[in-house]
């Protein structure tokens, strides 16, 4: 699918043939990650468009999410969708934040890396044939459903280890945009669904 929003600025998305979300209402894993693997996501500016899209999603959107992690290029989200529209969603949330971080990056004076991270995203652009601009988000998201306590459990901890398997934190706590600061009462950053009896695991 190729869509184009106001300001010019075109956006493809393709959901992988080999991961699909078969069931519409299903608990599902999910990553994404900028094309190339570009580190985008060092400036609290784009970070907080993550975290307010995130917000808007579960205010407006039906998305329930039960953990999350910002990292400097990708995204871990384990989530739900009310409305039974796990691949709209996720589409939907790649769109708007595409498109709002490539506004921020453009009309940044202090982003340093402005016309490298321009050239790029338009570089990931014309390598599709028929996308003409700007490529931000890479197609495939890898949505996997989580069927059991123990693998619900276990993407969680993967989701919270990712800062320390990076060599950013030494306690999953310490890396401001994730869960683990939520599943330790703190919800300063976003606000999540951790609800531990729904997802079948033990209150802490």
């Amino acid at each position: 699918m190729v869509s184009k929003n106001e300001t010019g600025i075109l956006y493809f998305y393709r959901m992988s043939r080999k991961y699909k979300f078969h069931n519409k209402s299903g608990l599902y894993f999910v990553s994404f990650a900028t094309v190339y693997w570009i580190d985008v996501f060092t400036r609290e500016k784009y970070l907080s468009i993550l975290a307010e899209s995130i917000d808007y999603c579960r205010a407006e959107k039906g998305m329930e999410v039960y953990a999350y992690c910002f990292m400097s290029s990708h995204v871990h989200l384990v989530f739900r969708s009310d409305n039974e529209n796990p691949s709209g969603l996720i589409r939907d949330f790649k769109k708007h934040t595409a498109k709002k971080i490539l506004e921020a990056i453009q009309d940044n004076p202090q982003e340093s890396r402005k016309e490298w991270l321009l050239w790029m995203f338009e570089k990931a652009g014309k390598e599709k044939g028929n996308v003409s601009k700007y490529q931000f988000w890479q197609h495939h998201n890898k949505p996997v459903e989580l069927w059991t306590d123990k693998v619900i459990q276990q993407k969680i901890d993967y989701i919270h280890a990712n800062p320390i398997e990076s060599g950013f934190v030494t306690d999953p706590i310490d890396w401001k945009y994730s869960s683990a600061r939520n599943y330790q009462d703190d919800h300063t950053v976003l606000e999540i669904d951790n609800d531990r009896v729904l997802l079948g695991l033990p209150k802490l």
